[in-house]
């Protein structure tokens, strides 16, 4: 990083500029990594090409390409995260219509952008630098499942409710990597439809209280 101070150009601050050529960084990143062929493609002269940027900008901002890698893939799985809470606080207070608010969302996201479910979910980086981001997005996704549904029904953290979480995070994670790569045909409604059933089905009847609550 150049500690060197930032200064004011034409009513800008140095760190909105900064931040601005981050964000311009960033999706070059997403366009280059959501890619067919994926971080095989991924070089700093790559991303500032694709950013329109000199390489220097890219060194104000990331250590490396591993760290650049991570900060795209952070920065995908923050925003859904962020609206599928939004999308599911501003459902009405029923059990189907918030369990859809947030599966539509996440599904929604992911075909609109073919790039970000590539990212969050093509195959073809499971052995790079994301692999584990990925292991950790998931732990994310079942700590907010498992919050959402303690605050929904009441209940206390327990280990029924963490096993629930689990299965349901990674059976929705496996069903948009096949439906994504074509194997699972199914238009988008439907896979909003028949998971927001299973989710409902398990929701309901399951004694997500549990025996052993913390």
């Amino acid at each position: 990083m150049d500690p060197t101070p930032l200064r004011t150009y034409g009513g800008v601050t140095g760190s909105d500029r900064q931040a601005e050529r981050r964000a311009q960084l960033v999706e070059a990143g997403l366009e280059l990594l959501g890619a067919r062929d994926g971080e095989q493609n991924l070089s700093v002269r790559g991303v500032c090409r694709q950013a329109g940027l000199a390489a220097r900008y890219f060194y104000e901002s990331f250590a490396d390409r591993d760290a650049f890698a991570i900060a795209v893939y952070d920065h995908v799985v923050e925003d859904i995260a962020a609206t599928t809470l939004a999308a599911v606080d501003a459902a009405p207070r029923d059990a189907r219509a918030k369990i859809r608010a947030g599966l539509g969302t996440i599904v929604r996201t992911v075909a609109e952008d073919p790039r970000r479910g590539r990212l969050l979910f093509s195959p073809a980086l499971s052995g790079t630098v994301l692999a584990k981001r990925r292991v950790e997005s998931t732990r994310l996704f079942v700590r907010l499942l498992g919050l959402q549904a303690r605050e929904f029904y009441g209940v206390h953290t327990s280990t029924r409710l963490e096993v629930t979480a689990e299965l349901l995070v990674g059976g929705l994670a496996q069903t948009l990597t096949s439906w994504l790569d074509g194997t699972l045909p199914a238009s988008e409604e439907e896979i909003v439809e028949h998971c927001g059933d299973i989710f409902f089905t398990v929701a309901e009847h399951t004694d997500l209280g549990g025996s052993t609550a913390d």
